[in-house]
């Protein structure tokens, strides 16, 4: 496999992983908030916004990558 092959898999992993470490990251939030420390709470799901906004373009151009040509 050429290794230009191998960047839209890597991707894809990178991908992955920061999708999961988004899910961990909103469960520390809700557990932060439920404490009390809601300004908190706020400072990281604004961070976590990021993530989101950034994702559907992640997404769109994996699909790309990924295409047979």
């Amino acid at each position: 496999m050429p290794n230009a092959d191998l960047l839209p898999s890597l991707l894809f992993k990178i991908n992955q992983n920061q999708l999961a470490l988004e899910a961990a990251i909103m469960e520390l939030t809700l557990r932060v908030e439920q404490r009390g420390s809601g300004e908190v709470g706020d400072n990281i799901r604004g961070a976590l916004v990021t993530i989101s906004k950034n994702e559907e373009f992640i997404n769109m151009t994996l699909a790309v990558l990924m295409t047979p040509e």
